[in-house]
């Protein structure tokens, strides 16, 4: 079936040059029109998701061209934005960045073609004038099958300044430039250590209120919309099935969901109501005990900002203890796996003490980080499925593991490259936890096996209670 999916790429010159404000100022401005606008991000993030939600009030998707196939990638957009007027899908780091030097494989220029959208070029134009015609022109004829249709500028102070770099632009390109915004502090995101403040933090929508007021000021949001009208037909297709059997029996999952565990793929989630979960949200910060659940699935976050208040729920650290002894099933990634050590040292020299399934303690470094994508595969039978499963993500933490006993580990990790770069996925029993992030569209099939890990275990429960 073919269709009409207005669609938009917004993508920066490089990191850093402001397009995830420029995204939500746009989103938020097309929103306040009546518009219903679909949000995506390009790439392994989970914070520009929080945001673009709060703005639009539908759940971002992520689309990635090393974690996912092209084919997943579009089953994600068509899924997602058949009811959406407009879609917008954010860009990560500079245009042509991504897990190649040499090659678009992950880049946001990548997904543009994939999707065959138009881009919308933002560029930082506090200090330049004349030069931003080169840049333009740079970024519009690197490559010829990407489509470079508008540029938009971020830091301009004056509309005289705005209007010289309008001139430049467009008689050296023919490129649409359709506005820019100002510096204002007041509409920025903070930063902190993996990137700006997250969505669960914001607390009010006054700052995407304002950001759509900037927007409608200096922004001519007519010419976005042409550009995203201008996009090709969308040729339908199929939802891919998402889990690889039948529902079953439904498995409650206990999701951890607060400031100090809120990284998770919307996909992810969805692929386990798919399979037969019903998601139940609890507090490991706020709650005092756990919800009636058959899975405790903790996500990413920053445990390590929240220390103090883990540590004072001492109940509820008991009572994931106590869940993970008895063999209940615990999946956990990165800030999830950080909580389920002994402690958490947060490099000022705070130590606070954390559920303790594993023999070892999480300690943040004041610099260095480990980033990149990841491929894990099983080397023994776990919660992902038997040995040899493979399942693409990413890794981005400041924390390392100091082991204070004997650890086991159930995964290998290879980098993008298929360059070996160490193990993960501590096990214990029927808990696992790792420091990559997983996006479980790579690898559906690990869906059904964690919760037939979980019904196993209700059935066994069942059946002491019962004798």
């Amino acid at each position: 079936m073919v269709m009409p999916r207005p669609r938009l790429v917004i993508a920066g010159t490089h990191s850093g040059v402001g397009k995830t404000t420029v995204t939500l100022a746009v989103m938020a401005a097309l929103k306040a029109r009546g518009l219903v606008v679909q949000p995506f991000k390009v790439g392994p993030d989970f914070i520009d998701p929080g945001h673009h939600q709060l703005v639009t009030g539908r759940p971002s998707r992520n689309l990635d061209g090393w974690m996912l196939s092209d084919a997943v990638n579009r089953s994600i957009f068509s899924h997602a934005s058949a009811d959406a007027d407009l879609s917008i899908i954010e860009g990560m780091m500079g245009l042509f960045d991504g897990s190649s030097a040499i090659h678009d494989q992950g880049s946001t220029g990548a997904m543009a073609k994939q999707l065959h959208a138009p881009v919308l070029l933002v560029i930082d134009g506090s200090a330049m004038a004349r030069s931003a015609a080169a840049m333009a022109a740079g970024y519009a004829r690197f490559d010829p099958g990407l489509e470079v249709q508008g540029v938009l500028f971020n830091r301009v102070r004056s509309e005289g300044h705005y209007r010289l770099l309008q001139e430049a632009v467009e008689a050296a390109t023919g490129l649409a430039v359709v506005g820019y915004l100002r510096p204002d502090a007041s509409v920025t995101i903070p930063d902190r250590h993996l990137g700006l403040r997250t969505a669960i933090e914001a607390g009010s929508c006054d700052l995407y209120d304002r950001l759509a007021q900037s927007a409608a000021e200096t922004i001519d949001l007519d010419r976005v919309e042409a550009i995203a009208r201008s996009a090709g037909q969308w040729f339908e297709e199929d939802r891919a099935s998402q889990a690889a059997a039948g529902r079953q029996e439904t498995v409650r999952v206990g999701v951890a969901y607060d400031g100090a565990c809120c990284f998770y793929y919307q996909d992810n989630l969805e692929l386990l109501q798919a399979a037969g979960a019903e998601i139940v949200k609890f507090s490991p910060v706020h709650d005092a005990c756990l919800p009636e659940v058959d899975l405790l699935y903790f996500g990413g976050g920053y445990p390590e900002l929240y220390g103090a208040a883990l540590e004072r729920n001492a109940s509820m650290r008991a009572a994931v203890k106590q869940f993970s002894e008895s063999g209940g099933a615990i999946y956990a990634e990165c800030g999830g796996l950080m909580y389920l050590t002994q402690a958490i040292r947060d490099g000022t020299g705070g130590r606070y003490e954390m559920v303790g399934v594993f023999p070892a303690e999480a300690v943040m470094r004041k610099s260095g980080m480990t980033l990149g994508y990841r491929m894990i595969e099983t080397t023994r039978a776990c919660l992902l499925g038997p040995a040899g499963t493979s399942v693409r993500g990413h890794e981005f933490h400041y924390s390392l593991l100091e082991p204070k006993g004997d650890l086991a580990y159930a995964c290998r990790l290879t980098d993008a490259a298929g360059q070996p770069v160490g193990q993960d996925g501590l096990m214990l029993g029927n808990t696992l936890a790792l420091y990559s992030h997983q996006h479980f569209r790579s690898c559906p099939e690990m869906v059904v096996h964690l919760l037939q890990a979980a019904r196993h275990e209700k059935a066994i429960r069942r059946g002491v209670k019962k004798g």
